[in-house]
């Protein structure tokens, strides 16, 4: 049996975050709830041209409990530090997926090298949370390069699958989760076909980056567009109408509340006064001047 389309949701009303990350939230966990769980929201940054600039563009210090982050680059380059003593650069390809857990301060620049360069930046941030037992976890960084994603040749030239975390023909992505998750980076090629099989029971999300598709032989999607997936059934038949760069995104449901509060998100009102009243009384570690 075929996942259902539930919906197709997008956002064209962009915003900056600090200076240098110009997004369109593409889903969020304040519209659609536990609908989309274990996931919270997407992010899509750019397509943006920088300017050469000896400034420091992105987003300062700033806190995060109750779930992680995902960066994955496409254009640019980012660099990350944390309170958990973490930092690296990620650039094309690359993906950092950072463990807020108990608590957090990070910052998020554009690298000095391609600040003082320029040039084309894409980037998505998805967030994904995490059960009530692990919301207090230590802070945790993995830094994932491009050439440690497996790459999978999809059948009959389709395209190729990076297999970021999860586990898709027969490779496993290198991302630890803390719950099951599959996050798949498709290219697909003009005028193709394929079936992609994909968890009974699991959330399921296309998010489509670049290009258009149509899926399930009715519905398309096109640029900064996500197509909800319902959570039964196993396949989903995408046809790619030209050139697209899709994100799969499937998970096993959380089930329990979210309550969120700007970048803390825990299972309820009380916790979010705690996190509040922590970050506030200097209870997170703070990052290294």
């Amino acid at each position: 049996m075929s996942k259902k389309i539930l919906g197709l949701y997008g956002n064209n009303r962009g915003h900056w975050v600090g200076d240098g990350f110009p997004v369109r939230s593409l889903f969020s966990y304040n519209d659609l709830g536990t609908h989309i769980s274990p996931f919270l929201l997407l992010d899509y940054a750019g397509p943006h041209y920088f300017e050469p600039t000896t400034d420091r563009r992105g987003v300062g210090q700033h806190p995060h409990r109750g779930f992680e982050t995902v960066t994955i680059v496409y254009d640019g380059e980012v660099e990350h530090r944390d309170s958990a003593g973490n930092g690296g650069i990620i650039g094309p390809g690359d993906v950092q997926w950072m463990t807020a857990g108990g608590g957090i301060i990070h910052e998020e620049y554009h690298s000095p090298a391609f600040a003082k360069a320029g040039g084309p930046f894409r980037m998505v941030q998805l967030w994904v949370n995490l059960p009530a037992r692990d919301k207090m976890a230590p802070g945790g960084y993995q830094g994932i390069l491009n050439a440690d994603i497996p790459v999978v040749d999809l059948p009959y030239g389709v395209g190729k699958a990076r297999i970021i975390a999860g586990e898709f023909g027969g490779r496993k992505g290198p991302a630890k989760t803390f719950t099951p998750v599959n996050l798949w980076d498709l290219r697909l090629n003009r005028d193709t076909d394929i079936v992609l099989d994909l968890p009974e029971g699991h959330t399921a999300m296309l998010v489509v980056l670049t290009g258009h598709v149509t899926v399930n032989g009715a519905q398309t999607a096109g640029e900064a567009e996500m197509l909800l997936l319902s959570r039964e059934g196993g396949d989903v038949a995408i046809h790619a109408d030209g050139d697209a760069m899709l994100l799969v995104l499937t998970g096993e449901p959380i089930d329990e509340p979210i309550v969120g509060h700007g970048p803390f998100i825990m299972n309820s009102e009380a916790e979010i006064h705690q996190a509040v009243n922590d970050f506030n009384s200097g209870r997170f570690a703070q990052l290294a001047a």
